[in-house]
């Protein structure tokens, strides 16, 4: 006799289904996760990656200085010693003889060696010359513009202080370097813009468009880029007119630099609006009428502004670098202007380099900003990743 099959039962639970019930309700840190904007992931992220982080505090600290550095340099960018040309560095001390003093360098003691025709400078223990803060010194005009003459440090009444030398005219080294920094470090700022309008434009165009527009673009890029960087470098600066205002030069410079710069950044944009132009977004804005500059600007672009930002930080260096460069070749910035390259300008003679080696100090700096750049966009191009640390 042939059993019926008995079909299974199925039970259905009439409660109503409450999410967090089942699974557990969510903790404070998920629900601040799921409601942050993009850009306070991308500032979550950013905070893991520890170089990255004191790189911009580095840059942060640099930038804010050129905004006071009248205050901060013991003395003007072109305020000569004459009796201490060449001088090496003093260095800081704290204790004279096992007694604390407080901060205060030793006078020079001073020598022409009549054989080589050299000045010889050695420390004279004898002349203790304690340093001031917040005094008042050499007259100045805060960024041109606010006359004041209260200094950071000073010297000792009637003393010297120079913690990094001086060179062949007596100006000391260390206030040239804060001064040098204000120009190099805006050259990669004002530059990076100048590229940064071009390339956002031109590769938007060229992405947006394509067919001919592109063609033209894609191949004036590939013929800027086929020139050598620092050939093409040096035949635009030299066509500057050597009798323009060094103001003049310096926006020239930092105008030769984004005009070369922009490639890179116009072939990034190019891509990533070939991506995105024909998802639903894009074609949404298009069909209720908007016309193409404001897709690109207002819908397209915005939509990788991370990945912008990261490629700015990674181009500020070269930008600092071939401004470095041009001043130490003559071509740069030139003089009463002062900026990294033109200190180094200074220090090509190997035999200089050789007698006062202090004149090489402007490289330290120049290779610091350089790796913080550096490490700052790997940072930055980390957190703007989606897809990083999953």
């Amino acid at each position: 006799m042939r059993q019926e099959p008995v079909a299974d039962e199925h039970w259905v639970d009439p409660a109503p289904f409450d999410p967090e019930e089942r699974e557990g309700p969510l903790t404070a840190e998920q629900m601040r996760f799921s409601t942050a904007s993009q850009w306070q992931l991308v500032w979550w992220r950013f905070r893991r990656h520890r170089l990255a982080m004191a790189s911009l505090w580095f840059l942060a600290l640099l930038y804010a200085s050129t905004l006071v550095t009248e205050f901060l340099a013991p003395y003007g960018p072109h305020t000569r010693h004459a009796q201490f040309i060449n001088a090496p560095p003093q260095r800081l001390q704290l204790f004279h003889e096992g007694r604390f003093v407080g901060p205060f360098v030793y006078g020079y003691g001073f020598r022409l060696d009549r054989a080589t025709l050299r000045r010889e400078y050695a420390p004279d223990p004898a002349k203790i010359q304690p340093l001031r803060f917040f005094c008042r010194g050499e007259p100045y005009r805060l960024l041109g513009l606010v006359p004041g003459d209260l200094h950071l440090v000073c010297p000792a009444e009637r003393g010297t202080l120079f913690l990094l030398g001086t060179d062949r005219l007596g100006r000391d080294v260390l206030s040239r370097i804060l001064y040098g920094a204000r120009v190099s470090l805006t050259v990669g700022l004002v530059g990076i813009a100048v590229s940064f309008v071009l390339g956002i434009v031109l590769g938007g165009i060229s992405g947006y468009y394509g067919g001919w527009t592109d063609n033209v673009v894609q191949r004036s890029i590939e013929v800027i880029r086929s020139f050598p960087t620092i050939p093409l470098w040096l035949s635009l600066s030299a066509a500057m007119p050597v009798t323009w205002d060094p103001l003049w030069v310096y926006f020239g410079i930092t105008i030769i630099l984004g005009l070369i710069d922009w490639t890179g950044l116009a072939r990034a944009v190019r891509s990533k609006i070939l991506s995105l132009r024909e998802e639903e977004f894009a074609q949404a804005a298009r069909l209720m009428g908007a016309r193409p500059a404001r897709i690109i600007g207002r819908h397209l672009v915005p939509s990788f502004t991370s990945h912008l930002i990261a490629s700015a930080t990674l181009s500020i260096p070269g930008m600092i670098l071939g401004e470095t460069a041009l001043s130490f070749l003559g071509l740069g910035v030139r003089a009463p202007m002062v900026s990294w390259g033109v200190l180094l300008n200074e220090a090509q003679n190997v035999n200089v380099v050789a007698l006062y080696p202090w004149l090489l100090f402007p490289v330290v700096p120049v290779v610091l900003v350089v790796l913080a750049f550096n490490f700052l966009g790997d940072g930055l191009r980390d957190a703007a990743d989606p897809y990083a640390g999953r």
